[in-house]
């Protein structure tokens, strides 16, 4: 399925407001700094940042990413739609010595004008705007030519798209024209977005090894506690504690099936770098 613009400008603006408070909700931050923080440097390595270029973040969340790059030299603007989030991201960059700029941003609609940065970069952020092909022309449009452009998304097939899927089922219906965001984890699908307007793409799935978890009912409760997705999906069936109580049982055999032994787990992403034209 193709994403198309949506056509109804207070419907699409209903839309992020949700998106905005479903990331707000919980502790994202929680997320960020127990499980995922090593991606960020991961993403921002690859990039190849150096000091002085001009860096943009794309759903930057708390800033693992946009950090790493500042502790770089580069000049960077974390960008994300929820600036709740901004707060925990300011405390952990003024821990690590690191200076950026935060701002508010729609990544279907980036405030920025054409070709500004050097180094355009999404980790586990851009992946979670609902109109794909919308996203993708707006991280080429901001990109200089010859910008780098970095992507880190989780894959379909691996945990975090698994996790989508089971909670699918239990899940409203996706608005008109939204799109899964593990398919930015699809390589075919990432280069199908960006087309000829990149070049030198290299693409490559890693696996993050995860070990914050003793068990699945432990790795559930916690998402169920602080990830606005899961948090989401629960409050749809607020009045159904049959369907409750079996996504609690899908998701926690989940985590049994992806654990392999002692708690330890691989979630499987994609990061991809290419170079614009």
């Amino acid at each position: 399925m193709t994403d198309t613009a949506p056509t109804d400008v207070s419907a699409d603006q209903a839309l992020k407001a949700k998106h905005r408070a479903m990331w707000a909700s919980g502790d994202y931050p929680a997320i960020a700094t127990e499980v995922v923080a090593p991606l960020g440097p991961v993403l921002a390595e690859a990039c190849g940042i150096t000091s002085g270029q001009r860096v943009l973040d794309v759903g930057a969340g708390t800033g693992n990413a946009a950090i790493a790059a500042a502790l770089q030299g580069a000049r960077v603007v974390a960008s994300d739609l929820t600036p709740e989030l901004f707060d925990a991201g300011r405390a952990a960059a003024e821990a690590q010595g690191a200076t950026l700029e935060w701002q508010q941003a729609d990544a279907e609609a980036l405030p920025f004008g054409d070709a500004e940065f050097d180094v355009v970069m999404s980790c586990i952020g851009v992946m979670f705007a609902p109109h794909h092909h919308q996203a993708a022309d707006e991280l080429v449009r901001v990109a200089k030519p010859g910008a780098t452009l970095g992507l880190l998304s989780w894959t379909p097939e691996g945990f975090i798209g698994q996790m989508f899927a089971t909670m699918k089922p239990y899940a409203p219906p996706p608005p008109p024209g939204a799109q899964p965001p593990p398919l930015w984890g699809d390589e075919e699908h990432v280069q199908e977005l960006l087309g000829h307007r990149v070049t030198d793409v290299r693409t490559e799935r890693r696996a993050l090894t995860v070990d914050r978890f003793g068990s699945g009912e432990e790795f559930r409760d916690f998402f169920k506690a602080v990830y606005g997705p899961t948090i989401a999906v629960y409050n749809f069936l607020a009045a159904e504690p049959e369907r409750q109580a079996a996504l609690d049982r899908d998701l926690a055999e989940l985590g049994e099936r992806y654990d392999q032994g002692g708690g330890v787990m691989d979630w499987e992403y994609l990061l991809l770098t290419a170079r614009t034209v």
